[in-house]
This record gives structure tokens, C-alpha cells and sequence, in this order.
């Protein structure tokens, strides 16, 4: 029997569900988990090995919440690497149809690796994908995950623990704000394993009189108790 592998496991998400619920909300789960809990917890495992990394972000040195974070460095682990590039790939003309609803060249590559040169020939070197680690009382502020002028306009965060079981509270938050109206907020729960796919910054909402645009940010609310790790998924590189 052949192992599936992150391109195969892609492909068999409901997409017509994920599209449908992302184009209602700006954002949506996968359903079924992406990685195994014997894969959540190697990963998990990694956050103690610095060879993996290029920096650590204690949040509230900086005021970005509290807990703390770490970028993994080049070369990725080779399954991060694939799931990152197929998932490019699936959600690539997705971001084509954004772009050309908000007006922008809807020019984004079908390969990750050909839009990883693009941002690299912009200066933006750095690799993005990143574990999260946040303790009893940690949170995340509402934020965008930019890193410079070329950004891919979709991200996932996996949630590597178990809930209820290695933690409690520490849900994910994604916040919209509607031209001339107030802020709308969505609280998704994840399984162990399950990704939550999520626009970056903007994306456009189709009104009345054609599309507008709506600005999107994201966070986690207070972990009440436990540990609670998390993959980020980001498909644009940083300066």
C-alpha cells in the first residue's frame, strides 16, 4: 500500500466546502486532521531542538501577547517543505481569483517553489513557516502576518495539542473589519492535527454593487490552562 503523501492528502480535502467557507467568513478548516498525532508530536518535539530555527520571538518583549514563538530556518524539514508547496499549489488560484476581485495583477505562479523565487528576488530571504509554543495565561494579539511588499494572501496554523487534554481555552480568533461598519469576530475550534485556512490581510467580499475589500486579522484568546503548540503555514517569505 502506498504512503499518502501531503499532495494526495490535499487533494481529498472538500474543497468545494473550504472555498465556500472561506469566501463567507475568510476562513475555514480542514475537516480532517493534515498530520497524525505521531506527527504533532514529532513536530512538537522539534520546538526543544534550536538546530531547526533561525530566531525566537518572546511576544511580550514586544507586545505581541504572551508566549513565544520560532521561525524554522532553510533547509525546511522535507515534509513541512511538501505540505507547504502543495498547499501553495491548491490555494494559488484561489489567490488569482482575490486578486483579481481587489483589482491586483492576478499573476501568482502555480509552483510554490517559482513564487519563493519571486520573493526572494525581492529581497525577502528568510523562511516564514514557524512553531508556536504558549503556556497557562499566554495569548497572541491580533496581528497580520505581512514580512514585506510580496504577500501571499492565505495562510493555515495547525494545532499540534490535544484540547482538553493538553490544554484548555487558546482559541483560535480571526477578527473582519467592514468599510463603515464594526468588526465582525469568528472563533474557530480545532481538533488535534486540523489546520484552519485564513485570508492574510485582505480579501474581497462581493457586494451589491461588485466587490469590496474587508481587512482580516487573527490571534488566540487566553490559554487557561496547560501547553498549547501550533505550526503557522505562510507562504511568502520574510526580509
Amino acid at each position: 500500500m502506498t504512503a499518502a503523501t501531503p499532495a494526495s492528502l490535499v487533494e481529498a480535502l472538500d474543497w468545494p466546502r473550504i472555498e465556500a467557507d472561506i469566501a463567507a467568513r475568510g476562513c475555514a478548516t480542514t475537516g480532517t486532521p493534515l498530520f497524525t498525532p505521531t506527527e504533532c508530536a514529532a513536530l512538537t518535539a522539534m520546538y526543544d531542538r534550536p538546530r531547526h530555527f533561525r530566531s525566537r520571538v518572546v511576544m511580550q518583549r514586544h507586545g505581541f501577547g504572551q508566549g513565544e514563538y520560532q521561525y524554522f530556518a532553510y533547509p525546511l524539514p522535507p515534509k513541512l517543505a511538501a505540505w507547504r508547496a502543495a498547499l501553495y499549489e491548491r490555494l494559488a488560484p484561489l489567490a488569482n481569483a482575490w486578486a483579481a476581485a481587489m483589482g491586483q495583477p492576478a499573476d501568482y505562479p502555480a509552483e510554490h517553489a517559482a513564487y519563493l523565487a519571486r520573493c526572494h528576488a525581492a529581497g525577502q530571504e528568510r523562511p516564514t513557516p514557524l512553531l508556536l509554543r504558549y503556556g497557562e495565561g499566554d495569548y497572541n494579539c491580533l496581528h497580520q502576518d505581512l514580512y514585506g511588499d510580496l504577500q501571499f494572501p492565505l495562510q493555515l496554523t495547525v494545532l499540534l495539542s490535544e484540547p482538553g487534554s493538553d490544554f484548555a481555552g487558546g482559541e483560535f480568533v480571526l477578527t473582519e473589519q467592514r468599510p463603515r461598519m464594526q468588526s465582525r469576530a469568528e472563533v474557530v475550534s480545532l481538533s488535534r492535527g486540523e489546520a484552519v485556512i485564513f485570508a492574510v490581510n485582505q480579501r474581497p467580499v462581493a457586494g451589491t454593487r461588485g466587490s469590496y475589500r474587508v481587512t482580516m486579522r487573527h490571534g488566540v484568546s487566553r490559554v487557561r490552562s496547560g501547553r498549547r503548540h501550533t505550526l503557522g503555514i505562510i507562504f511568502h517569505d520574510a526580509r
